[in-house]
């Protein structure tokens, strides 16, 4: 007996570095392979950039642990004082994040960090 199991993309992630750094996924992400773009977020934000954009525009499927990771890459610019955006966002993704409210974390800007405020 046979069954149908649906094609997943594999995931693929490109970083390319720089003042505005930006991390390009495509394919599939779920939790199999969440961890590879947690990985390069944590990478891409360690070194620093001004902004840091993550395009999801050839993003195939999300499944929770895929929101987790967007939500981590967020974070750590948060507490980096780095602004984490979303570009390119198809379809499916922008209901997602809209029923999660995932989408209105993620756009909350970045927040100084309490010793610049004081001084600001």
């Amino acid at each position: 007996m046979s069954r149908l199991v649906p094609d997943q993309t594999p995931l693929v992630v490109e970083v390319t570095d720089g003042t505005h750094a930006v991390v390009t996924i495509r394919g599939d992400l779920d939790f199999p392979c969440a961890d590879a773009l947690r990985l390069a977020l944590t990478a891409a934000l360690d070194r620093g950039p001004t902004t840091l954009t993550i395009d999801v525009e050839r993003l195939t499927f999300i499944d929770s642990t895929g929101l987790a990771i967007l939500i981590h890459g967020w974070r750590r610019g948060q507490d980096a004082n780095i602004p984490v955006t979303l570009r390119s966002v198809p379809p499916f993704l922008r209901s997602i994040l809209d029923i999660t409210g995932v989408g209105e974390l993620l756009s909350r800007p970045a927040t100084q960090p309490a010793a610049d405020a004081a001084t600001a």
